[in-house]
């Protein structure tokens, strides 16, 4: 295979293509969840580290996405929990115990849902704090590789892994390693799992909506801030939801 802007496009076709398929399933399942949480109303906290922190700014505070959205970010132990800028790093999402801090920090009531990415589904932190959402009784979605996760040993002390946790898991369809183009001397290029994880999400969103379109109600989605009237649109949704959804950090 070359290693061309129009190789990496056919491989992200076709990966499209295979996950939109084989998922179709799973994403209506998430969708359900997703619609009887905000019929409850509740709100979707997104959380994802490293890369997958891409998957959490596509499911909270984007526009034509849904407005009851939160999303949870490492940072935020900096930002609303008072540690230290020298606290985050690589290595950090390999901690489990940021997990109790993190959902300590976040506005979470009994009815809100989670959905939560991990490429590898692995790491210490992402696992524990699946393992606490669901203790603390609330659904969870998973978006995870399950080629990659199921080649890597878990970095949590129970030996789980973030699959093991959820009411619904989405395969984003990326190789072990993520990047899909070998190069001669080893070693690979063009990661494809942040785009199906985009898809993945935009295609939840979209499910949802219909479910609320379809029960007679008026979803609450964003118009972007960037258009006339965006800003008063969005304003008057998010005041329902006053200090249980965070933007701007």
């Amino acid at each position: 295979m070359t290693v061309s802007a129009e190789a990496y496009l056919a491989v992200v076709t076709e990966t499209i293509g295979r996950v939109a398929a084989s998922q179709r399933e799973a994403v209506g399942r998430a969708a359900d969840l997703i619609a009887e949480a905000l019929r409850a109303d509740g709100v979707v906290h997104a959380f994802g580290t490293g890369h997958s922190e891409a998957l959490a700014m596509e499911i909270a505070g984007r526009a034509g996405g849904l407005v009851p959205t939160n999303r949870i970010a490492l940072r935020d132990l900096v930002l609303l929990g008072g540690e230290p800028a020298s606290i985050l790093g690589p290595h950090l999402e390999r901690d489990p115990a940021v997990a109790h801090r993190l959902y300590e920090l976040a506005p979470v009531r009994p009815s809100d849902i989670f959905v939560l990415a991990s490429n590898s589904g692995v790491n210490g932190a992402m696992v524990e704090f699946a393992s606490l959402v669901v203790e603390r009784g609330h659904r969870l979605v998973a978006i995870t590789s399950a080629q990659h996760s199921g080649r890597m040993a878990s970095r949590h002390p129970s030996g789980r892994k973030l699959a093991d946790f959820a009411d619904v898991v989405l395969d984003n369809g990326a190789p072990y390693g993520d990047a899909t183009l070998p190069l001669p001397d080893g070693g690979a290029v063009g990661a494809v799992s942040s785009i199906t994880a985009a898809l993945l999400a935009q295609q939840i969103v979209a499910e949802t909506v219909t479910r609320l379109i379809a029960a007679g109600e008026r979803p609450p989605v964003y118009l972007s801030a960037n258009i006339t009237g965006g800003d008063e649109h969005n304003a008057a949704l998010e005041a329902r939801y006053a200090g249980r959804i965070r933007r701007g950090s």
